[in-house]
Parts: C-alpha cells; structure tokens; sequence
C-alpha cells in the first residue's frame, strides 16, 4: 500500500500521523489525516480497519521505507 502524500522516509509518515492524532483529540474536523491506496489491479479493495504494511517512497523511487500502519475508518491512526 501506499499513502496519498508521497512520504520519503517512514520517520515524515510517523510525524504526519502524531500530528493527525495530536490535532483530531481537539478538532477532528480540520485534522490532516492520513490516507492510503493500493496500486495497481487490486486496488479499489483496501481495509477501511486493521493493520497492513505501507511501502514508501512512491514507484518508480526505490522502496526505501517499509511501515506498518493500522488504520481506523480509512485513516492511518498508529505506525509501527
């Protein structure tokens, strides 16, 4: 999976998440959540709830990150 924003490192994918969780606890509606995708044939079928693994940078970019993100209600909420 990959996320919406093209996130060079898992370090920016952990701080973009503390900070949607930082900011949601106050006001939920303007929080910067996090999104994700599954490229390709399969795409269209992601979990909205759960854990799965988030690959980064974006192809064509060599995959230099590898994170595991749960999500709640189709938004990364916790990276492993």
């Amino acid at each position: 999976m990959y996320t919406v924003k093209n996130f060079k490192s898992k370090k920016e994918l952990k701080a973009a998440v503390e900070r949607y969780n930082t900011i949601a606890k106050l006001d939920p509606v303007s929080a910067p959540a996090v999104y994700y995708f599954q490229p390709g044939p399969f795409g269209g079928n992601e979990p909205k709830d759960g854990t799965f693994c988030c690959e980064g940078p974006h192809y064509p970019e060599p995959h230099r990150g590898y994170a595991t993100c749960t999500a709640k209600d189709g938004v990364i909420v916790k990276v492993k």
